[in-house]
């Protein structure tokens, strides 16, 4: 099998989980046996272009014409199986949809935002949800309140991108849904269910887990779409001592709040931000790993890592996350003592209704309140050894890198290679 891999790196200044993924999931696709071929631009180029490409930047995001002279040469001399895009901004533009499909190659797509409506890709604007765009031909909310890069001109530019790639995202043959939240915001923007497939990303096995720790590990950017500032709040709301270590990794721009908190009370430590093995250590430092978004964030690697480590999680009730943590299916009534969380496990239930804790088969997610988060931490702390064989069991099952990449390749077999695409 022969794969065209596509996708626009971000810039290395700024750390992306997306391009760890693309690189990990080539990685898994090679050792699988697939010939990758990998059509990668980065936006690290960008300052080093000469003064003509340049010049060509605002048309890019629309259409990209040197990408696509790239790609059709590649796509002539090696007749790939499929193209695999991931991100196509700016230097690769959707137009590479059109590309493939001109050539008779089908196009699977990963989503791994909100792209295809919100020009920030997140949903998320001024510290709260925001879906201004949704149903909207033109995102003019998105030109008016600068939602691409603080910029009214690149946000037009990029409204219109995504109203005049409509048809082309409609076209694409594959979707690939990274969880079921991201698969009902592609049927609500037209795509018939037949073209998604769910499949969520994997992360390397890292061994038998430790055994738990004790307290809880924050592990994101200090932003507020990332709620860190909604997680103190919580923990604020409980004696100091009384719920073991909050441990705290990361940087961002709510650094000043999380240093504050950590000179304030002796049970908050602010770690920084950690290398590969100082994160391991501060996971197997905790017992249970708090994902505290406060948007609908698509599926934070940070959870993925936690189960792989035999770590439940306690999240917000957004975005991928109640997937993630097997709390998205039906529920039935359960107590809220260890042995009743223990006996919930399998199928998930409420845990408290009073305070909307819900726990699922790998965590425990609530709505995005101080007083729910706070209502959740102690039961989170009394479940946590209960929960942590499942978590690791959910990993193994779901979320390891051998059975995410056979679903990848049954869903590169399953799209068919002709001329007769939807453009």
């Amino acid at each position: 099998m022969r794969i065209v891999v596509a996708h626009n790196r971000y810039r290395e200044a700024q750390p992306s989980g997306e391009n760890t993924i693309v690189d990990s999931e080539i990685a898994q696709l090679t050792a699988a046996g697939v010939e990758v071929l990998p059509f990668l631009r980065s936006s690290d180029e960008i300052p080093s272009m000469s003064k003509a490409a340049k010049a060509l930047l605002p048309i890019s995001p629309i259409w990209a014409p040197r990408a696509q002279h790239d790609l059709s040469r590649l796509l002539t001399e090696h007749r790939p199986d499929a193209l695999h895009l991931h991100n196509p901004y700016p230097l690769l533009s959707p137009w590479v949809v059109r590309t493939a499909h001109r050539h008779g190659v089908p196009v699977v797509q990963t989503v791994h935002n909100y792209r295809q409506v919100c020009s920030s890709g997140i949903y998320f604007r001024d510290g709260v949800i925001c879906q201004d765009c949704k149903g909207r031909a033109l995102g003019v909310p998105a030109i008016r309140h600068r939602c691409y890069r603080d910029s009214a001109a690149q946000s037009a530019l990029m409204a219109t991108t995504l109203a005049v790639h409509r048809g082309t995202w409609r076209s694409v043959d594959r979707y690939v849904a990274l969880t079921t939240a991201i698969a009902d915001h592609l049927r609500e923007y037209g795509i018939p269910d037949e073209r998604i497939v769910v499949k969520p990303n994997a992360v390397p096995d890292p061994g038998r887990p430790a055994p738990l720790g004790d307290g809880f590990l924050y592990m994101a950017r200090l932003s507020p779409e990332k709620g860190v500032d909604l997680l103190l709040d919580a923990w604020r709301r409980h004696p100091v001592g009384t719920l073991g270590t909050l441990r705290v990794a990361g940087d961002g721009e709510l650094r000043p709040l999380v240093e504050a908190a950590a000179a304030e009370r002796p049970d908050v430590v602010y770690l920084g931000q950690l290398d590969r093995a100082g994160v391991r250590a501060a996971v197997e430092a905790s017992a249970v790993v708090i994902a505290a978004s406060m948007w609908h964030d698509v599926l934070p690697t940070v959870i993925i890592e936690a189960l792989a480590s035999g770590r439940p999680v306690l999240g917000t009730a957004l975005g991928g996350i109640p997937y993630l943590l097997g709390a998205d299916g039906p529920r039935e009534p359960a107590g809220t003592g260890p042995a009743e969380v223990a006996s919930a496990v399998a199928g998930g239930a409420p845990v408290s209704p009073q305070a909307g804790v819900v726990v699922g088969t790998a965590g425990w997610v609530v709505p995005p309140e101080p007083a729910a988060l706070a209502a959740a931490l102690p039961v989170a702390r009394a479940g946590a050894a209960a929960l942590a064989a499942p978590a690791r069991l959910r990993y193994e099952r779901t979320f390891h890198p051998d059975v995410v990449t056979k679903r990848l390749l049954d869903i590169y077999a399953g799209v068919s290679r002709t001329p007769d695409h939807r453009t």
